[in-house]
């Protein structure tokens, strides 16, 4: 869980509570936090009540979205922050074409996992 500044969280189009993705992935708020806490998901502090959320492009068709704890990982490994790899994952990529974010939700992740990999040399 982390704070960002504004020019990361205006790259995220929307975002869901932490209730909301438990929803949607039909289980309690409890395992929402632990997704976090195991690093598959980025939970950030946002608006004035500073309530946890989480993009809502990392949850799709009732799971989160396929490659993006690998991607999550490989970033982190690469000294990433959360704020850095929200950054990375929503800024548009001409290469890909889209953001990584985007790529992720096309089941595009070999893509997304490469450039990432290469951020590391």
């Amino acid at each position: 869980m982390t704070e960002i500044d504004a020019k990361t969280e205006a790259l995220v189009p929307d975002w869901l509570t932490l209730p909301d993705i438990a929803e949607a992935l039909d289980v309690e708020v409890t395992r929402v936090r632990q997704l976090v806490k195991e690093g598959q998901l980025i939970a950030v502090r946002r608006g004035e009540n500073r309530v946890l959320q989480v993009p809502s492009a990392f949850i799709g068709e009732g799971r989160i979205v396929k490659g993006l704890a690998g991607t999550l990982t490989l970033l982190r490994d690469d000294g990433f922050t959360d704020g850095e790899m929200l950054e990375w994952l929503f800024t548009p990529d001409d290469s890909l074409p889209g953001t990584p974010a985007d790529a992720l939700r096309e089941n595009r992740g070999t893509e997304v996992k490469r450039r990432a990999q290469a951020l590391a040399v």
